[in-house]
This record gives C-alpha cells, sequence and structure tokens, in this order.
C-alpha cells in the first residue's frame, strides 16, 4: 500500500486529509496524520478571550472530531524528517514511511529570542498568541483601569499580521465599555513604517486607529525589553513606556524542521509560491504557517491553499505536473469594537481595496469598512471553521481571489 503522511492537524492539515481522502482509493492509499496534540485549537478565537468574547471552551475541541473516516490520527511529536529516505522519526521512537509528505506544522511564538522578554513574562508581559497566554491576559485586563497598555510587533513575519490592530481596536472598545478609556492609553508599536504592510489598507486601518486615539509609533525594531523599569528598547536606544505589554514575540517554524534541516533559518519550509512544492525536497508540499510564501500566515490562507496542495498532489500521483494555482489569496476579519469589523480581501499581487465581498457589487461584506454586517461575518466563522471547514465541507468561496467588485485605489 502506498502511503501519504501529514504533519500537522491545524486548519490546513486536517483540511488537506479530509480531500485527500475523497480523492484517493482508500485501498490503494493509507493516509496517515500526526500531531502531537489530541485538541484543536481555534487559533483566530485567542484573541477575543482577553476581552470576555469567548472563553477556553470555545476555541477547544478533540481533533479526533475531525480526523475522516478512512484517515489514520497519530498523537506523537515528530522529531526528525528525512527526506532522502522519506522517512520520519517521533518522540515516542516510532518511524513511518511516506511516498508523499504534507507539512502543516504551523509556526510557534518565541519570546526567550528577545532579550529581557521573559523577565516579565505573565506578570507584565503578555502575549495573546497561545491559548495559555490568552486566558492570562483576560485576567490582567479584567483588573486594568489606568495607565499604559503597548502593543509591541518584534519582528516580521508572524502569525495573522491584523491581529495587531485588532487587538488595540477591541482594547478601545474594551476600555470605554468599563467606563475607564480616558484613563487608559493605547499604543502600537511596530518595525514598519506604518500600520499595516500594505499601502491602500494602511492609510484606512491608520484612520480608525487616529479616530479611535490609539497612538502607531513606525520604526521601532525591538532590541530587548527592560522588565524592571517597565520599558521596550529599540536597537537604537529609543525607548517606549508601558504598564501592560502586549507582545508580539518572532515567529518560529516547528522545531523538527529546524532539526531535519529543511528549512530557512527561522524553520520556515522554503516552497514555490504558486505550486506549494517544497524547493529542496522531492514530493514534499508544504501550507499554511509552515511555509516562507509572501502572504498572511493565517487560517483563511491554509484554507486556499488546502485546494492547491491537494489537486497538485494528485496530479503528480497521475503523473502531471503541479499547477501554478495559489495566488496567496488571503480574506481576514478584524474586529474592530461596538459590534463592527473591518475586512481584507487581497492575494500576492492585489492589495487589500474597498468593495463587496464576497459578491461584485451585492456583498453582503463591505472591504475596508467597518461595519456590523462584518462583525456577523467575524462571529459567525467560529460555527463555520467547526461545522464546515475542519470537517472538509466546501465553502462558497474562490480559493483564487476575485477581483470583480474592488474599487481600484492608490494610497
Amino acid at each position: 500500500m502506498r502511503k501519504i503522511v501529514i504533519l500537522g492537524s491545524g486548519a490546513g492539515g486536517t483540511m488537506v486529509a479530509a480531500n485527500l481522502r475523497k480523492e484517493l482509493d482508500d485501498g490503494e492509499w493509507q493516509i496517515t496524520l500526526i500531531d502531537k496534540d489530541e485538541q484543536h485549537h481555534f487559533q483566530s478565537g485567542y484573541l477575543l478571550i482577553p476581552f470576555g468574547i469567548y472563553s477556553k471552551d470555545d476555541v477547544l475541541k478533540p481533533k479526533r472530531d475531525f480526523v475522516p473516516k478512512g484517515v489514520d490520527f497519530v498523537v506523537d511529536n515528530v522529531i526528525k524528517v528525512d527526506t532522502e529516505q522519506r522517512r520520519l522519526e517521533t518522540e515516542k521512537g516510532d518511524s513511518y514511511d511516506y511516498d508523499w509528505l504534507v507539512i502543516s506544522t504551523g509556526c510557534r511564538i518565541v519570546p526567550e529570542e528577545v532579550e529581557g522578554m521573559m523577565d516579565g513574562w505573565r506578570e507584565d508581559v503578555f502575549d495573546f498568541y497561545t491559548l495559555d497566554g490568552a486566558v492570562a491576559l483576560s485576567k490582567k485586563l479584567k483588573y486594568f483601569d489606568s495607565g499604559k497598555v503597548v502593543l509591541n510587533i518584534a519582528e516580521f513575519p508572524f502569525k495573522c499580521p491584523i491581529a495587531p490592530m485588532e487587538f488595540v481596536f477591541m482594547a478601545d472598545w474594551f476600555f470605554q465599555v468599563n467606563g475607564v478609556r480616558d484613563k487608559v492609553e493605547i499604543e502600537l508599536v511596530t518595525p514598519i513604517d506604518n500600520i499595516f504592510t500594505k499601502p491602500v489598507a494602511a492609510k484606512a486601518l491608520r484612520a480608525f486607529a487616529d479616530k479611535k486615539n490609539i497612538k502607531v509609533t513606525p520604526y521601532f525594531d525591538l532590541a530587548k525589553v527592560n522588565a524592571n523599569e517597565k520599558t521596550i528598547e529599540s536597537h537604537k536606544g529609543d525607548k517606549v513606556g508601558y504598564d501592560l505589554l502586549v507582545a508580539i514575540p518572532p515567529n518560529f517554524g516547528a522545531k523538527a524542521i529546524t532539526d531535519s534541516g529543511m528549512g530557512d533559518p527561522m524553520g520556515y519550509m522554503q516552497v514555490d509560491q504558486h505550486t506549494l512544492k517544497a524547493q529542496n525536497a522531492d514530493r514534499v508540499y508544504v501550507l499554511g504557517d509552515a511555509t516562507n510564501v509572501p502572504t498572511s500566515k493565517a487560517g483563511s490562507v491554509a484554507h486556499y491553499m488546502s485546494y492547491t496542495v491537494v489537486e497538485n498532489l494528485v496530479r503528480e500521483i497521475d503523473g502531471h505536473e503541479a499547477l501554478p494555482s495559489f495566488d496567496g489569496h488571503a480574506t481576514c476579519f478584524l474586529a474592530s469594537g461596538f459590534e463592527k469589523a473591518i475586512l481584507l480581501d487581497f492575494n500576492y499581487e492585489v492589495e487589500p481595496l474597498p468593495g463587496k465581498f464576497p459578491f461584485p457589487g451585492m456583498g453582503p461584506f463591505s472591504l475596508l469598512e467597518d461595519t456590523f454586517g462584518n462583525y456577523w461575518g467575524k462571529m459567525m466563522f467560529k460555527w463555520v471553521y467547526w461545522n464546515l471547514m475542519m470537517k472538509g465541507l466546501d465553502l462558497p468561496l474562490e480559493a483564487q481571489m476575485n477581483i470583480a467588485g474592488k474599487l481600484r485605489q492608490t494610497a
């Protein structure tokens, strides 16, 4: 029997497993899904935990609930990948051979990479990129009634690049609802030149930040955290003080990728950005946060990538060349407080633009606008995620971005 192994059963790996099982004869192909965790995390829900909108229970479900029939699920930690021998080694001492490998191992925060960050970790320095971090931050925010909240981005790339803006916009709402906004400063500190990387979207999002009285400090290349004096310091020696630091530490790929000598210096797999084939290994496809492609590390991207990976893997099995069908498509809802949200839809070539989504001229969602309809879409997504995406069911969305209905603008 021929074998496909999928590393990682997050959003990308689970969707690939479900769709590959539909495409391949289960009498000929064995599909094995390997992950170190029994629990599936709805990661985009982490950010809403500190504000009391979601709880821990809202973002966790057993992974076995979503493993398709006919797919073997193994709970173990892969520690070594030998692409020459096409073999994996695990922490429990088992090994798995494969004919084809799909890598969907995600990425992780590495706060210890920043000098001094761990000195104040979970005291006055928090993250929301882990479930434990989001829960700890919710307890801190509950009683925070005055002072300065700083959200700092250490470096690029990092998971979900709209999350910093979403957090500070929601913080503005949270402190207003609690009647203390006039006693709380909010500042977003970033190493880039503006609040976001795409010029048209950056202009619109900066206007939202200004309207909410949120300060944006650009060109701040973080060197260290001075936990005792509660400041962050740049390589140039500039300092920003805080009472509460919400950190987005450096993001690295999976340790197994680095230890196997497969990734770039940060542990991301180097892939063809359109076919999603690994550049330095045969019969390997990669998707989601594990890749080095120049688009967002987000659940929607993993969703769109899964179609390309499945199609191309099956094509190659059948003796045909992979198609360059992935265009970098990302669709991101950004909760902005007061039951409103902003929607961005973009790809490698076209940045977020105003317009309607998903149906041109009709919506029901509005791009680069702050609307209740978008908030409805944001909040409905959890149901869509658990009940459709994770079960391999198709959504009424195109994997490639549709330019129809979008309004061309310049920054």
